[in-house]
């Protein structure tokens, strides 16, 4: 998990877009050091930075100075530096404008109750999911997840929910593009296997990762179905392996959780 986290950082900015005349590197630059930040790296200097994200040491040292004199970054000893709390605001400006995110918290606090688990909503973006609603009962991964953080999509069950409803070519391309990592000894890594199970959810409509993320790890989801047919987001529940089996997923949990998206259906335009 930690892993992969700081293996996404570490994509880089430098793309060629030298032929585009309104493609503007300087914020590219800008957006690539505040994602450089994790919650395994809170503070950063300069350097790290720099081969987190590709970018030159000077470029990462102009973004930092006009970051700082903003209010997103600060740094104690000149050297190290750290996101200020006034960065929530870019979040809050998204997720504030999003009907999911708004409404789905009372309705995921509906489902945790319902069946005393955590329950999340997530949208696809890129590769990865982005958790926009959480609601905690207990916390029963490793890793702490909450609204902003990202997972690949191709070992969680929100992402395989939402990976079953697109076109055969899109989801031919993010395959291709995937990085397929063997988190634990039952993850899919292989390219015919999880076009098999991703087949299968379709067919379901709902997705169970069983213990592929992290050990102890159970989780199910359901894909958020908007107007247009594609999933807009999913919602799931997560348990822990050793205490609920997947037969309880499916008798107990599906359900509630059916009956959650197919509300939450309503709001995704």
């Amino acid at each position: 998990m930690q892993q992969w986290q700081e293996a996404a950082a570490e994509k880089g900015v430098e793309e060629n877009f030298s032929g585009d005349p309104n493609y503007m590197a300087s914020l590219a630059r800008g957006l690539a050091v505040i994602q450089a930040f994790s919650a395994q790296r809170r503070l950063l200097s300069t350097s790290q930075i720099s081969q987190r994200t590709g970018i030159p040491r000077a470029a990462v040292r102009r973004c930092l100075y006009t970051l700082a004199k903003l209010g997103f970054v600060d740094s104690e000893d000149g050297r190290h530096f750290a996101l200020r709390p006034r960065i929530l605001a870019l979040g809050h400006a998204y997720l504030g404008s999003t009907p999911l995110a708004r409404a789905g918290q009372p309705v995921l606090r509906h489902v945790s109750s319902s069946v005393n688990e955590s329950s999340s909503i997530a949208i696809l973006d890129g590769d990865d999911i982005l958790y926009i609603a959480r609601a905690f009962t207990s916390r029963i991964m490793t890793v702490d997840l909450d609204i902003g953080s990202r997972l690949p999509a191709v070992c969680t069950s929100m992402g395989r929910a939402m990976l079953s409803r697109l076109p055969a070519a899109e989801l031919a391309l993010l395959l291709d593009r995937a990085r397929l990592v063997q988190h634990t000894q039952h993850t899919l890594i292989e390219r015919p296997a999880l076009e098999a199970e991703l087949a299968r959810v379709a067919e379901q409509g709902y997705a169970i990762i069983d213990q592929e993320l992290e050990i102890g790890l159970r989780s199910i989801a359901v894909p958020i179905i908007g107007a247009d047919g594609r999933a807009a987001a999913a919602i799931n529940v997560g348990v822990q392996a050793a205490r609920v089996s997947r037969e309880d997923l499916l008798l107990r949990i599906l359900p509630v959780l059916r009956e959650a998206a197919a509300e939450l259906a309503l709001l995704a335009v």
